[in-house]
C-alpha cells in the first residue's frame, strides 16, 4: 500500500485529491500545517509528499528550507500552487520538489505524476556536493574540508551549514532554521539557532580572511555572503542536479540589522508533537 502525507491549504483541492487518491489506491496522511508534516517526517516514512505552498513562501518557507538540506531521503515530493509563475516553478524545483501540479489539475494527470515519481523514486541515488570559495560539504557524507582540511561538525551544525551554503545571499528565518533542523519553532529554539551559529562560524572560521561571513539581521535571520572579486571561480556542482548559482556580491544590510552580541544559552528543545491534526483517507 502507498502512504502519502500532505499539506493542503484549500478544502476543495484536498477533497480532490482525497478522491483521486482513493481510486488510485493510495492513502493519504493530511497535516494543517507544514511544521505538523515536517515533524511527522521526520519519524515515519512516507512514499510521497503532498505540499500546497498557495502564492509562494508564506507558511510553506520551512518546507522550502527543508528540502534545500535534507539528507538521505529521496522520498518524491509534488508541489501545488494556484499560481502560475515560472518563477515559483523554478525556485520550488531548485529546492528540491521533484515535480509541480498547477491547480486546478485534472485528477488522471495527478495520478499519471504521482506513479511516475513512484517508479523512479525506487532508483535514485543522489550525491550532492557544495565546493565554494575553498570549502567542500558532501550531502552524503555529512562532511565539510575547507583547503582539503577536514572540520568537524556536529550533524546539526553540518545541516545548518547545508543551508546557509546552498541559499548564498538570502536570508533565512529563525522559523524556517528552528522547523528545518530541530521540527519547532523559533520561539522555543531561537537561542539554540544563535549558539549553532555562534559555533558554526568558529569552527569554520568565517570572516573576510576566507571571503565567507554569515550575516545577522533579527529581524530576517542570517544570510551567507561571500566577499572578494574572484567569484567567477566559484561553483556548486552535483550529479543530478544540473543548476549554476550567479556569482554573488554583499548586499546592502536590511532595517532591523545588528550584529550577535555574544553566545545565548541554549533554550530546551520541545520534541513533542504539539497539536496536530491528521485524518487518514483510504
Amino acid at each position: 500500500m502507498v502512504i502519502a502525507a500532505g499539506y493542503i491549504q484549500d478544502n476543495a483541492v484536498l477533497q480532490k485529491v482525497q478522491a483521486a487518491f482513493v481510486r488510485a489506491g493510495v492513502t493519504l496522511e493530511h497535516f494543517e500545517s507544514p511544521l505538523a508534516l515536517l515533524r511527522k517526517v521526520r519519524r515515519q516514512k512516507f512514499d510521497l509528499l503532498l505540499v500546497d505552498i498557495g502564492a509562494g513562501l508564506g507558511d510553506s518557507e520551512s518546507i522550502f528550507s527543508w528540502l534545500n538540506c535534507r539528507s538521505g531521503d529521496l522520498t518524491p515530493v509534488i508541489m501545488l500552487s494556484m499560481v502560475k509563475s515560472p518563477d515559483l516553478v523554478a525556485m520550488a524545483l531548485n529546492a528540491g520538489a521533484d515535480d509541480f501540479l498547477l491547480i486546478p489539475f485534472e485528477p488522471v494527470e495527478f495520478i499519471a505524476r504521482t506513479h511516475a515519481l513512484l517508479r523512479r523514486s525506487s532508483q535514485q541515488v543522489t550525491r550532492r556536493i557544495i565546493d565554494v570559495r575553498g570549502f567542500l560539504l558532501d550531502r552524503e557524507t555529512n562532511s565539510v574540508a575547507y583547503r582539503n582540511v577536514p572540520i568537524e561538525l556536529t550533524p546539526r551544525e553540518f545541516t545548518m551549514a547545508w543551508l546557509f551554503f546552498s541559499t548564498p545571499s538570502v536570508y533565512v528565518s529563525r522559523e524556517a532554521i528552528g522547523s528545518a533542523i530541530w521540527g519547532t519553532d523559533s520561539e522555543i529554539a531561537g537561542r539554540t539557532i544563535e549558539q549553532h551559529v555562534y559555533k558554526l562560524r568558529k569552527k569554520l572560521q568565517l570572516g573576510p580572511e576566507r571571503g565567507v561571513i554569515i550575516r545577522t539581521a533579527y529581524s530576517g535571520g542570517y544570510r551567507l555572503e561571500f566577499y572578494g572579486s574572484d567569484l567567477d571561480a566559484d561553483s556548486e556542482s552535483a550529479e543530478n542536479e544540473n543548476q549554476t548559482r550567479p556569482s554573488l556580491v554583499p548586499i546592502a544590510d536590511p532595517p532591523g540589522f545588528a550584529p550577535e552580541d555574544g553566545l545565548a544559552q541554549a533554550a530546551t528543545e520541545r520534541g513533542t508533537d504539539g497539536a496536530t491534526k491528521t485524518s487518514l483517507i483510504g
